[in-house]
């Protein structure tokens, strides 16, 4: 086993990587981020999207050693204990966007690595960058709805 060093959530990280681990088991099981969702192990699903310098990953098939040195945000680093939620999280409780919340997380981070890059996403590009996201409950509308006001939400704190 190495060391590996990785900033995570705003926070510097030091662990011992475990040959072959994938960075979800390394987040979920040694770390307690189980905001992270495992579900289908294949990058097929999304529900363990975290973002790896900025961009959306499937943290099932990143090897834990590949955040060496990089930036990691899960879904508990976007807004700390006793402060407000995050623009994306709260636009997704406003507009009905959750339903059992198992494949939350990684939406909302597909849709806050998009906001970071897009200010003012169309609807077809916010369903384009969901696109790697699966729910089964919600259907994608209140989705893509969450996403336009959250965008939304942002500018006007902006301003």
């Amino acid at each position: 086993m190495s060391k590996i060093t990785f900033n995570l959530n705003g926070e510097t990280v030091t662990i011992e990587e475990k040959p072959g681990e994938v960075l979800a088991d390394m987040l979920r099981e040694r770390l307690g981020l189980t905001g992270t969702k495992v579900a289908c192990r294949e990058g097929e699903c999304g529900a363990c999207t975290v973002l790896l310098d900025g961009e959306p990953v499937d943290s099932c098939l990143v090897l834990a050693s590949q955040a060496d040195g990089h930036s990691v945000l899960t879904i508990e680093g976007l807004s700390k204990e006793g402060e407000p939620l995050d623009p994306v999280q709260q636009a997704f409780l406003d507009v009905g966007a959750v339903q059992c919340g198992f494949c939350t997380p990684g939406m909302v981070l597909s849709a806050k690595a998009l906001l970071n890059k897009c200010k003012h996403p169309t609807r077809e590009q916010a369903a384009q960058a969901l696109s790697g996201n699966i729910c089964r409950c919600t259907g994608y509308v209140k989705i893509v709805d969450a996403v336009m006001a959250a965008a939304k939400a942002m500018e006007e704190k902006e301003n």
